[in-house]
């Protein structure tokens, strides 16, 4: 029996440990998107006390409210941009962990609007960074990105954390800016003993309720399910790292504790990504879901020949994270489509989505 445990919990990988998190003084960016909601959500399970920093949420509906995450955090609207409001925001809460997602995160945004992509995720990042040089209180900081910040090969070969910074486009460039810009700090200011603990996180693609963002494959699919009429796929070959949210959250909030528990020779970063059978294409996900959801759910493919570049092939290599955080995906591709498709029919159906969305980190944990 106890060898038998012992095996299930080597598989399951680790979860956050409670005891860590309970009581901290978390300042979250970004709480009122689609991760850092989720985020606030499992933090609030943990003990934490959060505050969010953030613009009003980008959609309407959206996570922030529908799932009622205001009552789960001290919530702050304001612009990572504006240095005086977010440094005013820092003195009040006084936090000892930074968790920074606030960002502009489309890609087919940042074409039409490159300085607001540039300024957010480059510049609000080193504001963050800065303030947590200047602030005493703040033992630890995550900086979270993305897997675009790699220089896209369209190669087979998965991205590993040593691999060459970059980005064709407006967004995956202001995140492999925003990297630099956490590595240029660790160097300067969080490398000597008794700084502030600093890494970066960079992540696949993630699905899962509550996200209604424009010119997102879920939201658009969700949409059309919903209204009986056919989703339109730009790109169906395309390949992507695809996980639950709750994937990479569970690996940010390991990567805290790691760093407040183990000193660093150089600027940790970590990839958290879905295992082989997660790299897949567009249009299979599709169909995943279409499955998922039932009900006639159907999609057709609209190409656009006039259409921005967007990668077609991106894949991560994760062992970094399993070696040193004992991190790994919890949840197989057909269980993280099933769990998407539950989320948003139980929103149509106008349930309780904070109790729902409770139940579904419930699940996580004891998946």
């Amino acid at each position: 029996m106890g060898r038998g445990c012992a095996l299930e919990i080597l598989v399951s990988g680790a979860l956050p440990d409670e005891r860590f998190w309970r009581g901290r003084r978390v300042f979250l960016t970004g709480h009122t998107g689609f991760k850092g909601g989720w985020l606030t959500l499992w933090l609030k399970s943990l003990g934490a006390e959060v505050c969010g920093y953030s613009l009003a949420p980008s959609t309407d509906p959206n996570l922030f409210e529908t799932a009622r995450l205001g009552e789960a955090c001290r919530s702050i609207l304001g612009d990572i941009r504006d240095m005086a409001a977010l440094e005013q925001a820092f003195r009040d809460f006084q936090p000892d962990i930074v968790l920074h997602l606030a960002a502009q995160p489309l890609v087919r945004r940042s074409y039409q609007d490159p300085l607001e992509t540039w300024s957010t995720n480059v510049m609000g990042t080193a504001h963050v960074l800065d303030l947590v040089r200047r602030t005493p209180e703040v033992r630890a900081a995550l900086i979270v990105t993305t897997d675009k910040c790699y220089e896209n090969l369209e190669q087979i070969t998965p991205y590993r954390e040593t691999d060459r910074l970059g980005g064709r486009d407006p967004y995956s460039s202001s995140k492999a800016g925003a990297e630099l810009a956490t590595r240029s700090w660790w160097w300067s200011y969080f490398s000597t003993s008794g700084a502030p603990a600093v890494a970066s996180a960079r992540a696949g693609n993630v699905v899962g309720g509550g996200d209604w963002s424009a010119d997102r494959l879920v939201p658009d699919l969700m949409q059309a399910f919903a209204q009986g009429r056919p989703a339109i796929l730009r790109n169906p070959e395309a390949v992507r790292p695809w996980q639950h949210v709750l994937e990479p959250c569970c690996g940010y909030l390991l990567a805290v504790e790691h760093i407040c528990r183990t000193e660093a020779t150089s600027p940790p970063a970590w990839n958290f990504g879905p295992d082989a059978e997660g790299n897949v294409a567009v249009g299979e996900i599709a169909a995943g879901l279409a499955a998922a959801w039932g009900e006639g759910a159907c999609f057709e493919v609209h190409r656009d020949p006039g259409a921005v570049h967007e990668a077609t092939l991106l894949t991560l290599d994760h062992t970094k994270a399993r070696t040193d955080l004992d991190w790994r995906p919890r949840w197989p591709l057909a269980t993280t489509l099933a769990k998407t498709a539950d989320w948003y029919r139980a929103h149509d159906a106008g349930r309780d989505m904070r109790a729902v969305s409770e139940q579904q980190l419930s699940d996580y944990f004891s998946a």
